[in-house]
């Protein structure tokens, strides 16, 4: 991805409010990455993308989580450059959303 680490996965079981705390976790045990989760429950998806401090100047977790809302069928998402939130409606898009994570990272 443009020389930029790139962790995705999606999560069953894990509610939206737990993916910040995880964020932070696998941050602190990457050391430099660019982090998106999509936990999904009840066919919805709750979204967290993470960016280490050293990356926040190349890309930015709230142009990221944006691009993978509009894939899940959802508006909005927002927070910092460095950790961003959102929830979509479509959790069967998830493949579609790591796409659009990929696309904003590589400036594609």
């Amino acid at each position: 991805m443009a020389g930029l680490p790139f962790l995705a996965q999606v999560l069953h079981g894990v509610a939206g409010k737990d993916l910040p705390p995880l964020i932070d976790e696998m941050k602190a045990r990457l050391g430099s990455a660019v982090i998106l989760l999509i936990a999904e429950a009840g066919g919805k998806a709750a979204v967290a993308v993470g960016v280490t401090d050293d990356l926040t100047a190349r890309v930015s977790a709230v142009d990221i989580v944006r691009a993978v809302m509009s894939a899940l069928g959802g508006k909005g998402g927002g927070g910092r450059p460095d950790l961003a939130q959102g929830g979509g409606a479509d959790a069967d898009r998830a493949d579609e959303a790591i796409k659009a994570a990929e696309a904003v990272i590589t400036g594609g």
